[in-house]
């Protein structure tokens, strides 16, 4: 299963860190505040010294006052996102910690010979000998089909291409000569590796915005919380 691991410690320095830059204070927590979790992003920014969110809806604000927390559905946000959620710019460029990270876990591996086809369509023909691992993640989860054979993923601190079409709930990764255990994690973006920035590389590659990106793979993945 893929996962979206929500960072304590970066959702508060960059709740702060939106708060500090100025504005109203409203923070913009429409599509389930960009897929990392409504009411624990909600608690958050107030916290830091927001004065209230934007939600989608009546629903939505109903339920953060519940909560004793300050929800509108008409006035329009102005805390900085990118700040807030910990998001890459146009260029790439992070001001702070990614709030949000997307993990998966390799299934399988497997030797593939120079010449031999990956995935569907075999629109991939692996260029000399190598090694493969299938990893969870896949279109519906979020992964959108433009990546494959264009993104990476990051597994033990090393970045690997994924190769071939994405599949429904798995890609297919060349890992080359490393040595890659069952259950290793695979970083899509996020965290603090070498793949913290790689939100703006999906958006180049797909045309997406990286808010749209994040919305989705945070609402159709499963969502846990990291320090």
């Amino acid at each position: 299963m893929l996962r979206s691991l929500i960072s304590r410690s970066a959702l508060e320095d960059g709740a702060a860190a939106a708060v500090a830059a100025g504005g109203a204070g409203i923070a913009d927590l429409r599509r389930d505040a960009w897929g990392h979790g409504l009411l624990g992003v909600a608690r958050a920014v107030v916290s830091a010294g927001a004065r209230g969110v934007r939600v989608d809806g009546e629903a939505e604000a109903a339920l953060l006052r519940a909560e004793g927390l300050e929800a509108t559905c008409t006035v329009a946000p102005d805390l900085d996102p990118h700040l807030l959620y910990g998001l890459p710019d146009g260029d790439g460029s992070l001001v702070g910690a990614p709030v949000m990270r997307v993990a998966g876990r390799v299934l399988s591996t497997k030797d593939i010979a120079a010449g031999g086809g990956v995935s569907y369509g075999y629109i991939h023909r692996a260029p000399e000998d190598s090694r493969l691992a299938l990893v969870t993640g896949g279109y519906a989860q979020g992964v959108v089909r433009a990546l494959g054979g264009r993104a990476s993923v990051e597994i033990d601190g090393l970045v690997h291409p994924i190769v071939g079409r994405i599949a429904m709930d798995v890609c297919v990764v060349d890992i080359g000569t490393a040595d890659v255990p069952l259950g290793a994690e695979a970083t899509y973006f996020g965290g603090r590796g070498p793949m913290r920035a790689g939100a703006a590389e999906w958006a180049r590659i797909t045309g997406m915005g990286v808010d749209e990106l994040v919305a989705v793979v945070g609402q159709r993945t499963e969502r846990s919380w990291e320090a």
